[in-house]
């Protein structure tokens, strides 16, 4: 999904105050770890990513994988943390997020 900048800079506000849900560390992106993070997305729709590792390239990487394999948007990145956002159509439409339009 495509956000305009008025839609990141609203997101980002919502997820300031957010505490990481997922942490990536040693072990990478295991089977069990991209399950949580695919039902905790589901779930929340906006969530932030910490990503363990010493080598940038590899975190960007991880990063990158996450949101081309299930269908988010990054963001923002500061550091060894992503804001991630990815619409919930399933849910009922009270309860989804609801950003501004483009």
């Amino acid at each position: 999904m495509k956000l305009s900048e008025p839609q990141k800079k609203y997101l980002r506000g919502r997820g300031h105050q957010l505490k990481p849900l997922i942490m990536v560390g040693d072990a990478g992106l295991s089977e069990s770890l991209l399950a949580e993070f695919e039902s905790t997305l589901a779930h929340h729709e906006l969530i932030k990513v910490k990503v363990r590792t010493g080598d940038r390239n590899a975190r960007d990487a991880m990063i990158e994988k996450l949101c081309k394999d299930h269908f988010a948007t990054l963001v923002q990145r500061i550091g060894n943390v992503a804001l991630l956002y990815r619409a919930n159509h399933d849910k009922k439409a009270e309860k989804r997020l609801r950003i501004p339009s483009a």
